[in-house]
């Protein structure tokens, strides 16, 4: 099964493209805000949601979609799929498309993002039975731990390359939910992206939506 990370370039005649992700919302505070800032830029991004969060913030999931971006499945509750039992694998991944489904019936989801980028052969295997492609990155600035909006964003520009998928977070996993309150969590991640895009754009990379691979 094909794991994509990194897109292939060449297919744009005009600029080399990158693709923004975001992980682990969407966040009742944070993937609102961010949604603004992409709607600011017209540039679309694809958000890797938890199933629970969906299901808890069906009118930000629909934003997403209704903003022309794209949901892909990042499992119902975050765990680490390559420690679950082969059952639990199928459930995380059949729950979370349903929870957003249920959300969002107009989402067509194409990719899975495996929670902490930990795929097995069993994983993979439960995607493409899913009918979904493993989403990996190939740029990953490690925004969840707070380094600095200029830290992430020269982490970013230090390997960005045509094809690249940028990791990012509006969220948090559920067990780390505790943060949800502290106004903090994503502050560093908002502004970083605020920044980042028309540094990209500077650069001559175009953001665009993740290729159809499959």
């Amino acid at each position: 099964m094909h794991l994509t990370s990194v897109g292939d370039g060449r297919q744009y005649a005009d600029s080399p493209s990158v693709h923004l992700t975001f992980d682990d919302g969407p966040h009742s505070f944070y993937t609102p805000h961010i949604l603004d800032i992409l709607s600011q830029h017209n540039v679309p991004a694809t958000f890797c949601v938890i199933g629970r969060y969906a299901a808890e913030h069906p009118h930000i999931t629909r934003r997403i979609v209704s903003d022309g971006h794209e949901l892909a499945n990042h499992t119902m509750n975050h765990p680490d799929l390559s420690k679950c039992e082969p059952t639990k694998v199928a459930s995380e991944i059949a729950h979370a498309n349903c929870a957003i489904k249920s959300a969002c019936p107009e989402a067509r989801l194409r990719h899975v993002r495996a929670p902490y980028g930990l795929w097995t052969e069993h994983v993979l295997s439960c995607a493409a039975s899913a009918g979904l492609g493993a989403l990996h990155w190939s740029v990953d600035p490690r925004d969840w731990s707070r380094p600095g909006a200029d830290a992430i964003v020269s982490a970013v520009l230090s390997s960005i390359q045509p094809g690249a998928i940028v990791l990012l977070h509006d969220g948090c996993p559920p067990d780390e939910r505790n943060w949800g309150h502290d106004q903090r969590l994503r502050d560093q991640t908002v502004c970083a992206v605020s920044q980042l895009i028309p540094a990209l754009h500077s650069r001559g990379f175009a953001i665009r939506p993740i290729p159809h691979f499959h």
